[in-house]
């Protein structure tokens, strides 16, 4: 399983109008904050590729801000105390929540959609006859491997028209002090 590295800004309760209008919106009244791969609601710190960047990234469609190398990726943020480094493995295949992953903690696991445009569980207004909201944690993740499994085959079985419903599924860590 290879890891992975990614900055992310962060979107919480400080963001004012835009976090009350997406509480409402989504109905994930539990959340304390959200964190995912979605761009959508956690912006890429490094959004731009820079020629620098391509022995350093993951050469893949949809995957140039993901960072085989965690020092180069520090080392391109001005300033990190605002954003979520977040470790990740793509596909996992088993129950990765006890990975020891030095200085990451295991975070729960997101469905994002095949061009990791958007997650499944919290920026696709719900899928309330897979899940339901209150299976999300605090953060907008699934803690439950067999379960986030389940919900990611019955997504693409129950949806087969809706692109967002054919998810990978992605280990988040975060790393610690951040």
């Amino acid at each position: 399983m290879q890891r992975l590295y990614i900055a992310t800004e962060k979107f919480g309760p400080s963001h004012g109008t835009e976090w009350k209008e997406y509480i409402e919106w989504s109905g994930l009244i539990q959340l304390t904050e959200v964190v995912t791969l979605d761009g959508m609601l956690c912006a890429f710190a490094l959004p731009e590729t820079k020629e620098s960047y391509w022995p350093h990234i993951v050469n893949e469609d949809n995957m140039l801000n993901f960072f085989v190398d965690l020092d180069f990726l520090l080392s391109e943020l001005a300033d990190a105390r605002d954003l979520n480094i977040l470790g990740v493995i793509r596909r996992p295949s088993v129950d990765v929540r006890s990975l020891a992953w030095d200085g990451f903690a295991f975070l729960g696991y997101d469905l994002m959609d095949k061009d990791v445009g958007n997650s499944a569980l919290s920026n696709c207004g719900g899928f309330p006859d897979v899940f339901a909201n209150t299976e999300l944690s605090s953060v907008g993740l699934l803690d439950d491997f067999d379960r986030v499994v389940e919900i990611r085959d019955l997504l693409l079985r129950t949806h087969p028209q809706e692109r967002h419903a054919d998810c990978d599924l992605w280990a988040i860590f975060r790393q610690r002090g951040n």
